[in-house]
């Protein structure tokens, strides 16, 4: 675990406030965050312009749609090891040095996305060239995500750290949002014609550009106290970080893949899925279902700081306990209110989307599971390969289980959060350590 209860600061000790510094830090890296997810999302709202001009003509609808979302599953693929690799940097050679870099390396490839040729002008090396810019995208976002995490937890006070990551998670779900309301308005504006002669890399070159914008941004953040304490004390990791987490912490493994399920859960069955299961399901008209779910998107953003601040106040398990049960009730409420009364969509979406925001406290729990010397390497192996895991077979298990009934939505995302209810009430009574349960250990101090 990260800490001993005897390194817990005394009570009497006058808690940090946050500070202008901690403010803009966590501004800088939400704004960067939301604009690399951006980036990495954007890709999907273009899937069937894409399929039409990067592969042959003459191939059928149901393979080419197979191939476009493989192509797009491929960036999810890559996340582990681009997560792995820069962990490893991370935990050796510095935080802000991976924080810069893996937004760079996001921001190349969306720019080069915009400009690459298509299968009329290039033939099957399109396609090619399309599957190694997403597969770079994949290994951004892998580093990217726990990599911020780790950098705003480590700069403020110990007694911030859920409203820390809260906030940047819900930058990478504004992230989501934005490539929603660019690819409505590319779609508004151009016609379809135009759309897929030139209108579709718009949204590719301008995300490239905003992505350089960041990097500018991060040159003014600087490497956090945390590190620069164990630099200074030489006691970083001496082996292999990853070695080390999994050899000495696989506890703290096993309870952050479990909650990144969760995570999963709420992020691509409610988000993600949903409004095609919408107009699938239910006949709701597609403008309708797309705007209900700008609106739970928009809740979520606000739920993330919301449950980082309940953890703060209550521990991260409690925090986490609390909304693995509202999210489960949520759940079923959505998705049997929509069956019975379609014209309430817009309300229960945005009810259900804010209880998703109990993905802003997974991280909280994360960062506070694993000690400062392997909590980068930690923390992106458990969250890269269970995200992977389950964000790649969760689509597959639902679309099979609707065959059954039009609840299984409903069912799938309650059952997981059903996990993580009990896992947070097995870690707040301690049965499942020696020591306290991952995320009520305060963070090191700043």
């Amino acid at each position: 675990m990260a800490t001993s209860p005897s390194d817990a600061p005394s009570p009497l000790a006058a808690p940090r406030p946050l500070s202008a510094r901690d403010i803009r830090t966590l501004g800088l890296a939400a704004l960067g965050g939301a604009l690399e997810f951006y980036d990495f999302i954007i890709f999907v709202f273009f899937t069937a312009v894409m399929g039409k001009l990067f592969f042959p003509p003459e191939t059928a609808d149901w393979l080419r749609q197979l191939q476009t979302f493989g192509l797009f599953a491929a960036g999810y693929l890559a996340r582990p090891l681009g997560g792995i690799v820069m962990a490893h940097f991370g935990d050796r050679t510095g935080r802000k040095r991976m924080f810069t870099l893996s937004v760079f390396l996001m921001s190349v490839p969306t720019l080069c996305m915009g400009l690459l040729p298509t299968f009329a002008t290039a033939g099957y090396a399109a396609p090619l060239l399309l599957l190694t810019l997403r597969l770079l995208q994949g290994a951004a976002v892998g580093g990217e995500v726990p990599g911020a995490w780790v950098f705003v937890s480590e700069h403020v006070p110990e007694r911030r750290v859920g409203l820390a990551c809260g906030t940047l998670t819900s930058g990478l779900t504004l992230g989501i949002l934005l490539g929603s309301l660019v690819a409505t308005a590319v779609n508004t504006v151009f016609t379809p014609e135009q759309v897929l002669a030139y209108g579709w890399r718009v949204p590719f070159v301008v995300g490239g550009v905003f992505g350089f914008f960041a990097v500018f941004l991060r040159r003014w953040l600087q490497e956090t106290p945390v590190f620069e304490e164990m630099r200074q004390k030489k006691a970083l990791v001496k082996e292999l970080p990853l070695k080390a987490a999994l050899k000495g912490h696989a506890p703290a493994v096993v309870v952050s893949m479990l909650f990144t399920w969760v995570l999963t859960a709420g992020i691509v069955v409610v988000i993600l899925m949903t409004p095609t299961l919408m107009q699938q399901l239910h006949g709701i008209p597609p403008a309708k279902a797309l705007a209900a779910n700008s609106v739970a998107t928009l809740t979520l953003t606000v739920g993330c700081i919301c449950y980082g601040l309940l953890a703060d106040r209550l521990g991260p398990t409690r925090a986490m306990a609390i909304g693995s049960g509202m999210l489960l009730v949520a759940a079923q409420l959505f998705y049997r209110g929509v069956a019975s009364a379609p014209e309430h969509l817009v309300p229960l979406y945005a009810g259900v989307g804010f209880c998703v925001g109990v993905a802003g406290v997974v991280p909280a729990v994360m960062v506070q599971a694993f000690p400062p010397a392997v909590r980068f390497s930690g923390l992106s192996f458990s969250y890269n390969v269970a995200y992977a895991l389950f964000g790649g077979l969760t689509p597959l298990a639902v679309t099979l289980a609707l065959k059954q009934s039009a609840l299984a939505p409903a069912h799938y995302v309650s059952s997981v959060c059903a996990v993580g209810l009990v896992v947070s009430l097995l870690l707040f009574r301690g049965f499942t350590a020696r020591s306290s349960a991952p995320g009520e250990q305060p963070a090191p101090s700043r």
